[in-house]
């Protein structure tokens, strides 16, 4: 008889994924409150089902084979998509908020990134946004592990990753520089050389960032007086806000940065471009929530 999804027991595939998440039939029998024969049988149900061998084993242990990998990957995305069917429809049955939980990379900035998230939060179903901030790897193995809805990045999701995901672009701007109005006056006439003579705060050299100004300061041959670096863009506009240099943020939200912060802008860095990226575990964009992060990203955020 012919495979179809329709015949497949989802059953089976629920106790491979346990196995195969809790590393064995033992500590997954625990979770399941199931047998270790009972289990077993299952699973090899399963496999005269797909007609392919799930599971080999090494010693004690079982190891996946080459299908069993693909097959986690599927099963990973089958029962994160059901738990997230039933978020949905008891948040709304009780009128509760529909949790969305988005991994910012902590490198972001933090005007754009609120720029970015602010959508989710005007639907007409509440939605409670929940954001964790941390490193690129670590947030995309939280994604993997739908602990994530969503990461937001300044890059696609490196080719060879250990993870499955999948990146949508959801815009890009240019870098403006900012400065107190009094440091701005001194420094805006003969802009961007000006900034030779300038004392300049900067984003560490590891972030993507600094390496495109490093390159556009270069080109226009600009001898660079960094006073201080920094992995936080936030903690780097406070120092700019206090006058202790010239900084740069995205043009995207020159205005916001302005107002905040009670700076003003110098000028453009033209050719230097941020790009902001949504990361998800699916190919397709479905969530509510997201896509209206990335509907208005297109056409509100970096319209221009």
């Amino acid at each position: 008889m012919t495979l179809s999804a329709e015949s497949l027991n989802y059953h089976h595939l629920l106790y491979f994924w346990v196995v195969a998440r809790e590393g064995g039939l033992v500590p997954a029998g625990r979770v399941l409150r199931l047998s270790h024969p009972t289990l077993s049988a299952q699973i090899h149900a399963l496999e005269d089902r797909l007609g392919e061998k799930l599971f080999t084993r090494v010693g004690r242990r079982l190891v996946l084979t080459d299908v069993g990998r693909v097959t986690l990957r599927y099963a990973e995305e089958i029962f994160g998509l059901g738990r997230e069917l039933v978020e949905v429809v008891q948040g709304r049955s009780s009128g509760t908020p529909v949790r969305l939980d988005v991994g910012v990379l902590d490198v972001l900035p933090k005007l754009a990134v609120r720029r970015l998230l602010e959508p989710a939060l005007k639907l007409a179903e509440p939605v409670r946004l929940v954001c964790h901030e941390g490193g690129f790897e670590r947030l995309l193995a939280a994604l993997a592990e739908h602990a994530l809805d969503l990461v937001v990045a300044d890059s696609p999701v490196p080719s060879g990753a250990a993870v499955k995901a999948h990146h949508h672009l959801l815009g890009e701007c240019g870098v403006s520089f900012f400065a107190t109005p009094s440091l701005a006056s001194a420094h805006r006439r003969g802009f961007p050389g000006s900034l030779s003579a300038a004392p300049l705060l900067l984003p560490t050299e590891s972030l993507n960032l600094r390496r495109s100004l490093n390159q556009w300061f270069d080109k226009h041959g600009i001898r660079q007086r960094v006073v201080a670096e920094f992995e936080d863009s936030a903690l780097l506009e406070v120092f700019g806000a206090e006058g202790v240099g010239v900084f740069p943020a995205p043009t995207a939200v020159e205005k916001e940065v302005e107002t905040r912060y009670g700076v003003v802008c110098l000028g453009r860095a033209d050719g230097v471009v941020e790009r902001f990226y949504a990361i998800s575990a699916e190919r397709r964009l479905k969530n509510p929530a997201v896509l209206a992060i990335s509907h208005a990203a297109h056409h509100h955020v970096f319209a221009s």
